[in-house]
């Protein structure tokens, strides 16, 4: 189901840095739009999202419908919902909070069947087709789906290279949030003990290859990330940049309608 797009975004992600937003609404027209957009994927997201499992397969198909990789970030370290999220036609998965190395290879292993880990096996599911492929095929390409784990706090810091040396992670995904929240600076993502340590993860994991994502709401700062090696870069929220364009269009609104006034009142 997910074969064509997910060999083209591996493709792509290693050679060039690739974009996408995360997704809150619930709202398939929103994930449709990105990927009209030009997104290379979405983060369609159930750990702070209110969408629901059923709900969550018209926010992928929206995805599938325009090429873009539809990625599930499930709300934790769950097997069943690691499997729920794949299940449903993901072409990868999220997990936030992972703090050590077994934590990495408990994602890995529930994202992945044998011989790459033991994920519930049902060959009912729409990823499947709903068992209209064929199952040695459908169970070899389930396999490419990709895992995206997230660094979140210092307790991940401390096990940064025992982690980063875990089999069949995909991309290692810094939480700038709860990160500045661990260093006791909750919110302020571009404070520079955050930025240090981001840098640190950045270049540690350079240095055994791994790929590394993101999230920013500034052009500034997405700029700064690109120039610093990350090549999953995660840029606003579906709800924030509708938020920005409508403050956008207020702000030249009241600009024109005061012009206005402005000249009738001179005139």
């Amino acid at each position: 189901m997910n074969r064509d797009v997910i060999r083209s975004f591996r493709r792509k992600i290693q050679k060039e840095a690739v974009l996408g937003p995360f997704m809150k609404t619930g709202d398939p027209a929103f994930v449709e739009v990105a990927g009209y957009a030009g997104c290379d994927f979405a983060i369609l997201d159930m750990e702070h999202g209110p969408e629901s499992l059923q709900g969550m397969q018209n926010n992928i198909r929206a995805a599938q419908l325009t090429g873009m990789l539809p990625v599930v970030r499930v709300s934790s370290l769950s097997e069943v919902a690691i499997s729920q999220a794949l299940d449903i036609g993901a072409a990868g998965v999220q997990i936030p909070q992972i703090t050590s190395a077994r934590e990495a290879r408990e994602a890995v292993r529930a994202a992945r069947y044998f011989p790459e880990g033991e994920r519930g096996v049902c060959r009912f599911v729409r990823a499947a087709c709903y068992s209209a492929t064929e199952p040695a095929a459908y169970f070899q390409e389930a396999n490419q789906a990709l895992v995206v784990i997230q660094l979140e706090g210092q307790q991940a810091m401390e096990n940064l290279d025992e982690i980063l040396d875990v089999e069949g992670v995909d991309i290692v995904f810094i939480g700038p949030y709860d990160l500045s929240q661990s260093l006791g600076i909750p919110g302020e993502i571009t404070h520079p003990r955050v930025l240090d340590q981001m840098r640190e993860i950045v270049s540690r994991a350079a240095e055994k290859g791994a790929i590394v994502g993101t999230f920013t709401d500034s052009i500034d700062m997405m700029k700064l990330w690109v120039d610093s090696g990350i090549r999953y870069l995660s840029y606003s929220v579906d709800v924030g940049i509708f938020k920005d364009a409508c403050s956008g269009i207020r702000a030249q609104f009241d600009a024109l309608y005061t012009e206005k006034c402005n000249r009738k009142h001179n005139g």
